[in-house]
């Protein structure tokens, strides 16, 4: 049987269309991971996208794990829990057209429900403007949690494509 699944590509061009969500406890940080360390972009990789059917990197071995988080162009943040690990996001930098890809983003299971995704994605919208992008764009597909599109759409991100794929 055939699966419909729907996916929407977001922007966001200016920070004055954006809609913040202040951190929720003191307790909670958003840092960039460094020095980079593929183990726990694997990690959060596998453990987010389990439940969202992320797939394509599963068959990476190490040396590919290292080669894609070695590309200059590539930022991962981790969100903290006071020292605990609680989700991540990755930002590919294009500064050449200034923009910046939200490319994989999520928070790990135990962590649903603590109004952290829109903190998290308004940390990750914040750094790319900061940064010196003039768009932050995104896609999330009906695969993903069932949050994902509320939570950009309620920052302020606008879909500027969306399609049916069939698999």
């Amino acid at each position: 049987m055939k699966e419909k699944i729907f996916r929407n590509y977001l922007e966001l061009r200016s920070l004055h269309d954006f809609k913040d969500v202040k951190k929720p406890e003191k307790k909670y940080s958003v840092d960039l991971l460094n020095p980079k360390d593929f183990q726990l972009n694997k990690f959060f990789y596998k453990n987010i996208g389990k439940n969202c059917q992320w797939i394509d990197r599963l068959v990476w071995n190490d040396l590919d794990w290292t080669n894609n988080i070695s590309n200059d162009k590539l930022s991962t943040f981790i969100l903290k829990d006071q020292e605990e690990i609680a989700g991540y996001f990755e930002l590919l930098f294009n500064h050449e057209t200034k923009e910046a890809e939200i490319a994989y983003f999520g928070i790990l299971e135990e962590y649903f429900g603590k109004k952290l995704g829109g903190y998290l994605l308004s940390e990750a919208i914040k750094y790319s403007f900061t940064s010196g992008c003039t768009r932050v764009w995104v896609h999330t597909c009906s695969l993903d949690h069932e949050n994902a599109l509320r939570n950009y759409l309620s920052r302020g991100m606008k879909i500027f494509k969306a399609e049916t794929l069939i698999r």
